[in-house]
C-alpha cells in the first residue's frame, strides 16, 4: 500500500500534525523518512486509529479494554510543547533559541507573556512580571513553622494569592493571561529571602526589587551567594527550560482540574500535588544528595549504587525516557553553567562529571535536567529542594497555558472510564452475601 504523508496520517487520526509527531516521539507510532518528508505505514496508522476509539468496558469477564492498564491513559492535543527526534520545541520554537545567551538579559518573563500572546517569538524587551497579594501571602507564611520546606510555602502562597484575587473565577482568555502573570510572580515575591545558619546568627540575602526580572528576584530566595549576571542568567535558563514538557503527570493533573473549570490558582495547586513527588519535581533533591556525598569524599561508584538502591527507580538524575540520546534541557543547562567561568560552578561541575562518567560507563544512561538542577544548587549553596522550587515556578506558567486551552474544550472531558475488576456484587459466594 502507498505510504501516507504526515498530513494524510494526521487527517486519518483526526489530529494536528504536531500531535502526530508527538505520538512518534512517544513511540506510539513509527515513521520513515522519505525524500519529501516523513511517511507512515497506512496499516499501522489504521491499527493505531482503532486503539484510540472509545470502547465500552465489560462489567465482568471478557478482554480488557485498550488502555486499561493506564498507559497511555489518553492522547491529548497540545500546541505548547513538542518532543521529537531528541529535541524540545515550545510553540514551534526550539528550546535552545528561547534561553538567553552570554551577555543577554533574562528571558523568562518574556517567555511567560509569549505563552499567552499571538506572536512568533517572545518580545526581547518584555517588562518583568509583577505580583499582587503579597501582604496576604506574607501573613499566611508567617503562620507556618520556620522549618517548613520551601515547597510547602509555595502551596500556602497559592492559596493566599487566590483568596485576594477578584478575577480568579473569570476564565476569559485575557483575564487568565493577567492572572497567570500575577500568579507566577507572586510565587517568587512571597517567598522569604534565603537564610543561612552557619553556627551563629543567620545571614540573609536582601530580596531583589520587584522591578527586576523574575530570575533575579528568585535568586535571593534560594541562596545568600552574590547574584552576578552570569549566575542569574543560568537560573533564568532553568526557568525557561522547565516552562512546559508535553503531558507530564503534573500537567495532566492541571488539565484535569481545568476540565472541571477550576480557576488558574486551583489548576496550579492541582499541578503542585503531582509535582511534589520523588519521580517528578522532587527528583533533583535525590540527585543533590548523591552529588553532595561525592563532594564530601564518597567513591562515585559507591555513591551511585547507594542512591540507586534508596531511590528504587533507577539512577536519580539519569535516563529521561523521552530522550534516548540525552535530555536537551540538562545539556543546555550544564553548558550554561560551564559558560559562567565561576569557580564555584566549576567545582560542582567536576563532581557532576565524575558521577556522569560512572553512570555512562556502567549503564549508558545520559543526564537529565534534574542532574543539572542539582548541580546548580550544589554550586551556589542552595538548599537541596531548590530544583523543585525552580521547577514549580516555571511549570506554573505552562500549566496555566494548558488550562486556557482546556477552558475552550468540552467540560469534564478528562474524566476517564474505570474498568471494574473487583468482586461481582451478585456473586453468592461474596462474603457479604453469605452473611445475609
Amino acid at each position: 500500500m502507498e505510504a501516507l504523508t504526515a498530513a494524510q496520517a494526521a487527517a486519518r487520526l483526526g489530529v494536528r500534525t504536531e500531535t502526530l509527531y508527538a505520538y512518534v516521539s512517544r513511540g506510539l507510532i513509527s515513521r520513515e523518512r522519505g525524500p519529501h518528508g516523513s511517511v507512515f505505514d497506512p496499516l499501522e496508522v489504521e491499527r493505531f486509529a482503532r486503539t484510540r476509539r472509545r470502547r465500552t468496558s465489560p462489567s465482568h469477564g471478557g478482554a480488557r479494554p485498550a488502555g486499561a492498564d493506564g498507559s497511555p491513559l489518553a492522547v491529548i492535543d497540545t500546541d505548547i510543547a513538542l518532543i521529537e527526534d531528541g529535541g524540545l520545541w515550545i510553540r514551534g520554537v526550539p528550546i535552545d533559541e528561547l534561553i538567553a545567551g552570554p551577555g543577554e538579559p533574562p528571558r523568562f518573563d518574556g517567555v511567560v507573556r509569549w505563552l499567552f500572546e499571538h506572536t512568533e517569538l517572545p518580545q526581547p524587551d518584555a517588562s518583568p512580571l509583577a505580583s499582587t497579594g503579597s501582604d496576604a501571602a506574607g501573613a499566611m507564611l508567617a503562620g507556618l513553622p520556620p522549618e517548613s520546606p520551601a515547597f510547602s510555602r509555595l502551596l500556602a502562597v497559592v492559596a493566599a494569592l487566590a483568596a485576594v484575587d477578584p478575577e480568579r473565577y473569570d476564565l476569559r482568555p485575557e483575564t487568565v493571561a493577567r492572572v497567570t502573570l500575577r500568579l507566577v510572580a507572586g510565587l517568587v515575591d512571597a517567598l522569604p529571602p534565603h537564610v543561612t545558619t552557619g553556627g551563629g546568627a543567620g545571614e540573609s540575602a536582601a530580596p531583589t526589587a520587584a522591578a527586576a526580572p523574575l530570575a533575579a528576584r528568585l535568586w535571593s530566595r534560594l541562596t545568600a551567594a552574590p547574584a552576578t549576571a552570569d549566575r542569574v542568567r543560568v537560573l533564568d535558563a532553568a526557568l525557561v527550560l522547565l516552562v512546559d514538557h508535553d503531558m507530564a503527570v503534573s500537567t495532566l493533573a492541571a488539565r484535569a482540574a481545568a476540565s472541571a473549570r477550576a480557576h488558574p490558582y486551583a489548576v496550579v495547586a492541582a499541578g503542585f500535588g503531582a509535582l511534589d513527588s520523588a519521580l517528578h519535581g522532587a527528583a533533583s533533591a535525590s540527585v543533590h544528595a548523591l552529588l553532595s556525598a561525592v563532594r564530601a569524599g564518597a567513591d562515585p561508584a559507591a555513591a551511585v549504587a547507594t542512591a540507586t538502591r534508596l531511590g528504587g527507580a533507577g539512577v536519580p538524575g539519569f535516563g529521561q525516557p523521552l530522550y534516548p540520546d540525552g535530555d536537551p534541557r540538562g545539556r543546555l543547562l550544564l553548558d550554561a553553567l560551564r559558560g559562567t567561568a565561576d569557580p564555584a560552578a566549576d567545582a560542582a561541575l567536576q563532581v557532576a562529571d565524575e558521577v556522569v562518567a560512572v553512570v555512562r560507563a556502567r549503564t549508558g544512561l545520559h543526564p537529565t535536567v534534574d542532574l543539572a538542577l542539582a548541580t546548580i544548587a550544589l554550586a551556589w549553596d542552595m538548599p537541596a529542594d531548590a530544583g523543585e522550587i525552580v521547577f514549580a515556578v516555571a511549570r506554573s506558567a505552562g500549566w496555566c497555558a494548558h488550562a486556557l486551552d482546556e477552558y475552550g474544550r468540552a467540560p469534564l472531558r478528562l474524566r476517564p472510564i474505570g474498568h471494574y475488576v473487583g468482586p461481582d456484587p451478585a456473586d453468592p459466594q461474596r462474603p457479604g452475601n453469605i452473611a445475609r
